[in-house]
């Protein structure tokens, strides 16, 4: 993590969500493809606009799910027949309706965490100090950050589509 160069860019700020999201389109439409968008809160249709793809967590908490499954059927499996079987009353040593409660809580628990996990990797969390663009990129305003190593990046010219698109404000950003 330490040894990834930062690099700069050009960030511009908005002040509508409706303006972010028609910049996005045009922004991905001039041939950018490793540009951000930045909101304060979700913004329906950014991804579409952004050009992300589906993400792959829905699977690994599927994959995580059914593990979590198996292991609390082991777990049960294991307890009740192999380890310290019980013959109580003449009732069978595996009997799965009473084991359901274990099984469901070790597949919640096991697909949690690994979505969680999951997560932090894709996401390259945590970032120790990020960087900060505009203090209200957290509450109001939103920004379209366009990094220098960018397909076709040239200051002027992403600079004046920023301006085109209606940005309110036109930053340098010495790293992201």
């Amino acid at each position: 993590m330490g040894n990834k160069k930062s690099l700069g860019g050009i960030a511009g700020i908005f002040l509508e969500e409706s303006q972010v999201l028609q910049a996005a389109r045009k922004v991905r439409e001039s041939g950018f493809i490793h540009f951000d968008a930045i909101t304060p809160y979700p913004v329906h249709g950014m991804e579409e606009a952004c050009g992300i793809k589906r993400s792959g967590l829905p699977y690994v908490t599927f994959i995580a799910g059914v593990v979590g499954m198996l292991a609390g059927l082991g777990l049960t499996y294991y307890t009740s027949v192999s380890d310290w079987p019980l013959n109580i009353g003449g009732k069978p040593l595996f009997s799965l309706p009473a084991f359901i409660p274990i099984i469901f809580e070790l597949t919640i628990l096991f697909a949690a965490l690994c979505s969680v996990a999951a997560l932090f990797v894709v996401c390259k969390m945590p970032k120790v100090d990020p960087p900060t663009i505009d203090k209200d990129l957290t509450s109001h305003k939103f920004a379209i950050f366009i990094p220098e190593n960018d397909v076709g990046f040239s200051q002027d010219r992403v600079e004046r589509l920023l301006k085109d698109l209606g940005a309110n404000e036109v930053k340098k950003v010495a790293e992201y």
